[in-house]
C-alpha cells in the first residue's frame, strides 16, 4: 500500500526486448534473454513451441526461413513470476559470438527490439519486483571487487538495506501522524501525549539513522575502494613499499634516484577492502624532461588521493627535501608518515612530522611493520575490522542519508514549534524515500540503469 507522499512508478514499456545476457567473446554457453508480452509468439516462431513454465526444454532455434541456427535449452517464466515481472524466455545455447548473434537476430526479426543497458532490471523496478536500492545492488554484485563487497551487495539485493530504510520511514510516518494530529486537533489530549513522547521517538529515529549511515559509509569503501598514493623524495623506498604491499615485484627498484617516471598502479586488498596503491615519481626539482612530467603527474595524483603515504628514510631522518615534499601535500585528505628502512636504523625514533595524522615505522625489505601500516591505512578511512552487516551504499545513498540526518537535527531544534517540526520530519522522510525509489526523477533512473551491462 502506497504512502500518502509516495508517487506511482511509471508504467513499463510495452515493447518486447531481447539481448545477449552473457559477456562478449567465446564460451561454452551463451544466453539470449527476451522479456515482454510477445514472448509466447516469439518462442513459437523461433523455437517451434512455448516451453512449459520453469521447465528446462531441449529445442532448436531457427531463423525466419526455418534454417536451424543452434540447439540448446529454453527456460520460460510466465508473468508475473519472473525477474522482470513480464513473460521471460531464456535460450541457453553455445557461447560463440556469431551463433549468439544469429539467435538474437531471429528474435529481433520476429518483432522484439534490442534491449538497452540495464533495461531488464529497470523493468523489474518499474513493475515493483525490486526497489531502486535493490536494482543498484544487482550492478554492484556484478562489479564487486572483493568477497566482502559481493557479500554486502548480496545482502542489499536480498533487501536488508531497503528494510532498514523502510523501518526508518515507518517510524517517521508514525511520528508525523501524531504531529499532524496535534496540529489538526490542538484541543484534544493527543497534544499533551505527543509533547511527552515526541522527544523520545525522535531520539530513537536519529539513533537508528546514525547506525544505518555508519554501516553505509563502511560499505561505500567496499564499493569504491581507496586510492592510496605513495609520495616522497627520490630513493626513500616508495617502489619497494609498493612491491611489499602487492606481494610481488611490480616496480623497478634501483639505487639510482628518479627511477620511477610515471604513476604505477597496483590493486590490492586489506581485510577485503579494495585499495589502489599508486607509486609516483619522487618529488624534487629536475632538469630531465621525462622525470619532470612524471613529477607533475605525481602532483595530480596527490590531489585525487584518499590517503597519502608520505615516505621517509628512517636511516637518515627528516631532511630539508622531505619538508619540501610535505609543503606540497594537498590540504584535504589524510596523510600517514611512513619511516622506511628501519632495518638500517633499528634504534632510530620517529621525527615530529607536521600535517600527518599517524606515523608508522616499516622495512619494505624485511616486511617489519607492514601490518601496522595496513592497519593505519584502514583506520585512516574509518574502516572497522569487522564489517559484517555493512550496506554497499552508493554516493547518492550517503547524500540522502546525510540530508535526512540534518533534517532530523533541525526537527530536534524545533520542538515546541510544531509546524516547523512537522516540516523537517517530512523533508527527512522524503530524503529517505529517494533511496528506494519512491521519489525518483526520470533522469536519475536513466543515469543509474545506463551504467548496467546490456542483458541485465
Amino acid at each position: 500500500m502506497r504512502g500518502a507522499d509516495e508517487q506511482p512508478r511509471a508504467a513499463p514499456d510495452a515493447e518486447t526486448i531481447a539481448a545477449i545476457a552473457t559477456p562478449p567473446g567465446r564460451g561454452g554457453i551463451g544466453v539470449v534473454r527476451i522479456s515482454g508480452a510477445r514472448v509466447p509468439m516469439l518462442a513459437q516462431a523461433v523455437l517451434g513451441s512455448l516451453p512449459p513454465p520453469r521447465c528446462a526444454t531441449l529445442c532448436v532455434a531457427r531463423d525466419a526461413r526455418g534454417t536451424a541456427i543452434d540447439q540448446g535449452i529454453a527456460l520460460y517464466f510466465a508473468a508475473p513470476h519472473s525477474y522482470t515481472g513480464e513473460a521471460v524466455l531464456e535460450f541457453q545455447g553455445h557461447g560463440g559470438p556469431v551463433v549468439l548473434q544469429m539467435v538474437l537476430s531471429a528474435f529481433l526479426d520476429g518483432g522484439a527490439r534490442l534491449a538497452g543497458p540495464g533495461e531488464f532490471t529497470q523493468r523489474a523496478f518499474l513493475r515493483g519486483r525490486i526497489d531502486l536500492a535493490q536494482a543498484e545492488s544487482v550492478a554492484d554484485l556484478i562489479d564487486a571487487a572483493s568477497r566482502e563487497a559481493a557479500r554486502s551487495a548480496m545482502r542489499s539485493l536480498a533487501g536488508e538495506f531497503s528494510e532498514a530504510i523502510h523501518a526508518l520511514v515507518a517510524a517517521l510516518t508514525e511520528l508525523r501522524a501524531l504531529t499532524e494530529a496535534m496540529l489538526d486537533f490542538p484541543e484534544e489530549e493527543v497534544d499533551a501525549l505527543h509533547r511527552v513522547d515526541a522527544e523520545a521517538r525522535l531520539k530513537r529515529v536519529r539513533a537508528a539513522l546514525a547506525e544505518v549511515l555508519a554501516k553505509s559509509r563502511q560499505g561505500s569503501l567496499l564499493r569504491t575502494g581507496i586510492n592510496v598514493v605513495l609520495a616522497g623524495r627520490p630513493n626513500v623506498g616508495k617502489s619497494s613499499l609498493l612491491n611489499r604491499l602487492a606481494g610481488e615485484e611490480r616496480a623497478i627498484v634501483t639505487a639510482v634516484p628518479g627511477t620511477t617516471r610515471d604513476a604505477l598502479r597496483e590493486a590490492i586488498q586489506i581485510q577485503g577492502v579494495p585499495i589502489n596503491v599508486i607509486d609516483t615519481a619522487g618529488l624534487r626539482e629536475s632538469n630531465d624532461e621525462i622525470e619532470r612530467l612524471g613529477i607533475e603527474h605525481a602532483r595530480r595524483e596527490l590531489g585525487r588521493a584518499d590517503v597519502v603515504l608520505v615516505v621517509f628514510d628512517a636511516s637518515v631522518g627528516l631532511l630539508a627535501e622531505d619538508r619540501t615534499v610535505l609543503a606540497q601535500l594537498p590540504g584535504e585528505g589524510r596523510h600517514i608518515g611512513v619511516f622506511n628502512k628501519i632495518d638500517l636504523a633499528p634504534g632510530a625514533g620517529n621525527a615530529v612530522v607536521p600535517v600527518v595524522e599517524a606515523e608508522v615505522r616499516v622495512s619494505a625489505k624485511t616486511g617489519a611493520g607492514m601490518e601496522d601500516l595496513r592497519r593505519a591505512l584502514l583506520e585512516a578511512v574509518g574502516w572497522q575490522a569487522h564489517g559484517e552487516g555493512v550496506y554497499l551504499a552508493r554516493e547518492r545513498h550517503l547524500r540522502a542519508l546525510a540530508r535526512a540526518q540534518l533534517h532530523l537535527q533541525s526537527a530536534a531544534e524545533q520542538q515546541g514549534r510544531w509546524e516547523f517540526f512537522a516540516e523537517e520530519l517530512r523533508l527527512a522522510q522524503a530524503a529517505l524515500s529517494e533511496i528506494c525509489g519512491q521519489f525518483s526523477a526520470d533522469d536519475l533512473l536513466g543515469e543509474i540503469f545506463a551504467r548496467f551491462c546490456i542483458g541485465k
